[in-house]
C-alpha cells in the first residue's frame, strides 16, 4: 500500500506562500554563489516539490531531475512551462528505487528534515552521483522544535547540527565536505538560519 501523499492538499499553492518564496529565492542564490553550474552538467533537484529551486537552474544545466515522493508537489511542476523539455520527474523513494542515472550534482532545500534516516541518504546521494560530483543541500540550522507545529508527520529532525551532518557526509566518502550561511527564515515573529552544505564525491 502507497504511503499516503503528506503534501496533497497543500501542493496547490504552494508557490504562493511567502515563506516558500523566501526560501527558494535564499537557497538558489547560495548556490549560485557556491556550486559552478554549467550547460554540460546533468542534475538532481532532491525533494523538488513544485520545482522552486529547479525553476532557479534548470536554464544553466542540460538535464534536471526532479526527486519527489509526492505525486500532488510534482503534479504542479509539471505545469510550469520554464521547465518543459529540461525536466525529468520521478516519484520516488530513492533510498530504496534509485535512479537509472548518475548525475553532476545534487541540489535540495528544505527536504533532509522529512528523510529519518540521514545517514542512509548520504549514502544514496553519494551513490547517485558520478565521480566528481558535488552535492549542495539546503535545510535548518538546528532550532528546538518550533519551526514546525508540534507533532507534524513527516517531520524527522528539529534541523540539523553542522559538525554532525559534515560528519555523515564524510562517513558516505565526500570529500570537501563544506557549509555556509545560505540565509533565514522568518516565521512565527522568529528568524530561523538555514545552511547550504556542499561536498564531493571523489574522482
Amino acid at each position: 500500500m502507497a504511503e499516503r501523499d503528506l503534501f496533497e492538499e497543500r501542493a496547490a499553492d504552494w508557490d504562493q506562500q511567502p515563506l516558500q518564496v523566501q526560501i527558494s529565492t535564499q537557497v538558489i542564490g547560495a548556490i549560485r554563489r557556491t556550486v559552478p553550474l554549467g550547460p554540460e552538467l546533468t542534475a538532481m533537484d532532491f525533494g523538488a516539490g513544485t520545482g522552486l529551486i529547479g525553476s532557479g537552474i534548470a536554464n544553466e544545466v542540460a538535464t534536471l531531475h526532479a526527486v519527489d515522493v509526492s505525486e500532488a508537489m510534482l503534479a504542479q511542476l509539471a505545469t510550469k512551462a520554464e521547465l518543459r523539455g529540461k525536466v525529468q520527474a520521478h516519484c520516488q523513494d530513492i533510498l530504496s528505487e534509485p535512479l537509472e542515472v548518475r548525475v553532476d550534482l545534487v541540489v535540495s532545500a528544505m527536504a533532509m528534515h522529512h528523510v529519518r534516516d540521514t545517514r542512509a541518504l548520504m549514502k544514496s546521494l553519494f551513490d547517485h552521483l558520478v565521480p566528481g560530483g558535488r552535492i549542495a543541500l539546503s535545510d535548518l540550522d538546528a532550532e528546538d522544535g518550533s519551526f514546525h507545529p508540534a507533532g507534524m508527520e513527516g517531520v524527522y529532525h528539529a534541523g540539523f547540527d553542522r559538525a554532525a551532518l559534515g560528519e555523515l557526509a564524510t562517513e558516505a566518502g565526500f570529500i570537501h565536505v563544506e557549509f555556509t550561511d545560505a540565509g533565514a527564515l522568518d516565521k512565527n515573529n522568529r528568524t530561523y538560519p538555514i545552511f547550504l552544505m556542499t561536498a564531493v564525491r571523489p574522482a
